[in-house]
């Protein structure tokens, strides 16, 4: 007779199937490394429009311009025609112009997120920061106030766009650029507001651009005089040619002439 065999109890480890592997990208934003990468490239985002968007505001001071067919209107509502007709008739009017919003607006939001990760870093191995002493000496105010210098200028770009964007802070018109700066900044609070941001934001640029260099791997002592003097550059270009604006208006060198103009870009402005 067949002798019947009975399997035992089945013993041992299941085998774990292998974790699915993140992207490249994400491994390397998962590190400090990768994190300041990023605050890097979205600073640098930041400081091309700060900088390009400065100057197309100076341009309040060029006043009225007589175009080709006899109107007179003033030259930074011509400016943001221009903006507004970017890429036209390769794209639909302000397509372009809502792409680059866009592409800023997730700068931001990745150099905030970038500027928390590495913050949270920071505090679990206090042994290495995001500031060495390398720097610490030069930059050691802009440095110590990066976090309250980034909310002052957060909440500021939020108020920005209420006020000049928007309009829902106070009398504004539709494409009249040089009219709505002239009715905003008129008013001394506003006014104080955009001075005391505005110094905010060089402060937070300078060091910002100071440490673009050592998160890159551009660093080297060698160079450490030509670093401060483009932070400091940058900070004061910016904050002298933006804090001029509401100078002026309270001074009287900026103010709208409604009687000047004979096509005001309102009249037919999406």
């Amino acid at each position: 007779m067949a002798q019947t065999l009975s399997r035992g109890p089945v013993s041992g480890t299941a085998v774990k199937a292998p974790a699915k592997k993140k992207p490249f990208i994400l491994d390397l934003y998962a590190t400090a490394v990768g994190k300041k990468y990023v605050m890097a490239i979205t600073g640098l985002i930041g400081l091309g429009f700060v900088i390009t968007h400065m100057i197309g505001n100076l341009k309040v001071f060029l006043g009225l311009v007589t175009e080709g067919n006899g109107d007179r209107i003033y030259d930074v509502d011509v400016y943001g025609e221009f903006l507004r007709d970017l890429a036209v008739p390769l794209l639909p009017r302000t397509w372009l112009l809502w792409g680059l919003r866009l592409v800023l607006i997730a700068a931001v939001l990745l150099h905030i997120h970038a500027a928390y990760g590495l913050t949270k870093i920071n505090h679990h191995a206090r042994a290495v920061k995001y500031q060495s002493a390398r720097d610490y000496q030069v930059a050691n105010f802009a440095s110590r106030t990066m976090r309250y210098t980034g909310i002052i200028v957060g909440l500021f770009i939020i108020w920005h766009l209420a006020d000049l964007t928007w309009g829902v802070t106070g009398t504004w018109e539709r494409g009249e650029v040089y009219y709505n700066v002239d009715q905003s900044l008129s008013r001394i609070p506003v006014a104080a507001l955009y001075i005391v941001a505005n110094i905010a934001l060089g402060i937070h640029l300078f060091h910002g651009v100071w440490s673009l260099f050592q998160s890159m791997g551009w660093n080297n002592p060698r160079f450490n005089a030509w670093r401060r003097n483009i932070a400091v550059a940058c900070a004061a270009a910016i904050v002298v040619g933006n804090v001029s604006i509401p100078v002026a208006v309270l001074a009287g060198v900026v103010e709208y002439d409604p009687a000047a103009v004979t096509h005001p870009v309102g009249e037919d402005s999406e």
